[in-house]
């Protein structure tokens, strides 16, 4: 599966989850509020990747873990955001990672309905 509709098909399955085109690329939010960022070969850097949201000190674990998986991105770096190598890592753990982050920005009337 082509890695955009991988995330793609992620995202937009959680409840009230929303697809824009911003700065170029899709983004995803939950009531206007970002949660994910596709990131294809951002400024050439070489990357498809996946920038989200994460809980404070989330992304310095999983950088300094996993330097070849996960990475801090610009901009948004500096608030915590992972990028996160979609070629590296498997369904399971992007799930995870974007479920995280959408949760982060979401109700919890949402949170609710996720958990259900």
């Amino acid at each position: 599966m082509h890695t955009l509709e991988r995330v793609r098909r992620i995202c937009l399955a959680l409840p009230e989850a929303a697809e824009q085109v911003a700065w170029g690329e899709p983004t995803w939010r939950v009531r206007k509020r970002l949660f994910a960022m596709y990131a294809d070969r951002h400024h050439g850097d070489g990357r498809v990747a996946l920038w989200c949201n994460a809980p404070l000190g989330v992304q310095e674990s999983l950088v300094a873990d996993e330097p070849g998986k996960y990475f801090v991105p610009p901009y948004v770096g500096v608030k915590g955001w992972i990028g996160i190598v979609l070629d590296r890592v498997d369904d399971d753990e992007l799930r995870g990672q974007i479920v995280q982050s959408y949760a982060l920005v979401a109700p919890k009337r949402l949170l609710h309905a996720l958990d259900a």
